[in-house]
């Protein structure tokens, strides 16, 4: 069988920007795909691999835009997506419908949650004011803007890239949990794709909702869990170079753990 296989973020730079058709044996897992990756890249050219074959270990994997676990099971026409830990990156994103006009107008909505993707300017003005209703007691906004330097170096700008389809699906099943969980009663996420400039909104999250202590606890959740979980990356240009934005370890239940066993299907 064949799989089609799509680096993402730094994983790019050393597999490749394009996917890659892999042909595995009828059964084989995800954990058996890897093994394969790691053993080409060892075997190649001195250079970048054995950091590679090193990243592949502490990774997460999606199947058809879901995560999946080293023991999934893979089928012939799979579409394997390579996610390092998450937090921005550069390029366009292969898969999902682009959004170039009013976000708010082109995401999906019902239920109370609105989520998008967008290459224009965020309007956070606009789109905190879509979001409160007459019921509510408190909005929570927050409001993730580029500033002008990490890590002690000046920031020049930001490139953001996501695995849309599944950026966009994970987006809305948080702000379902956070209705859910925190009893809010509406959430708006936003998120900017492409080059951001200094001073520029990346991502905006509003909570709505009747008291103000569910919608801070919302509010906090969603962002921390969207940095964790979210497939969306972020390349950093400095004044003296670039880099790929190192992003925090996936949650235990996502990331395909060095230990797991990846011959079992």
């Amino acid at each position: 069988m064949r799989v089609q296989v799509i680096p993402f973020g730094v994983l790019k730079d050393w597999l490749g920007a394009s996917a890659t058709t892999v042909e595995l044996p009828d059964g084989a897992s995800v954990g058996e795909l890897l093994e394969r990756l790691r053993g080409s890249m060892q075997a190649g050219p001195a250079g970048p691999a054995g950091t590679t074959a090193e990243i592949l270990s502490s990774i997460a994997v999606s199947v058809n835009a879901e995560y999946a676990q080293a023991k999934h099971v893979l089928h012939d026409g799979d579409e394997v997506g390579l996610l390092p830990p998450v937090s921005g990156g550069t390029g366009p994103a292969r898969t999902g419908a682009t959004r170039t006009a009013n976000a708010l107008e082109e995401s999906s909505g019902g239920e109370n949650v609105v989520v998008a993707l967008t290459r224009e300017r965020i309007d956070a003005e606009k789109t905190i004011a879509a979001a409160k209703s007459g019921e509510d007691g408190a909005v929570v906004v927050f409001d993730g803007i580029v500033r002008n330097h990490t890590r002690g170096r000046r920031t020049l700008h930001l490139d953001y890239e996501a695995y849309e389809e599944m950026a966009l699906r994970q987006m809305r099943e948080l702000g379902l949990k956070a209705r859910e969980r925190f009893g809010v009663r509406q959430v708006t996420m936003l998120h900017r794709l492409g080059r951001l400039q200094i001073g520029e909104t990346s991502v905006l999250i509003v909570v709505a909702s009747a008291h103000r202590s569910a919608a801070f606890e919302a509010c906090r959740w969603l962002i921390d869990t969207l940095k964790q979980t979210v497939p969306i990356w972020k390349k950093e240009t400095f004044a003296d170079g670039a880099v790929w934005a190192p992003g925090d370890p996936f949650p235990k239940e996502i990331a395909i753990e060095s230990g797991e066993a990846p011959h079992e299907t």
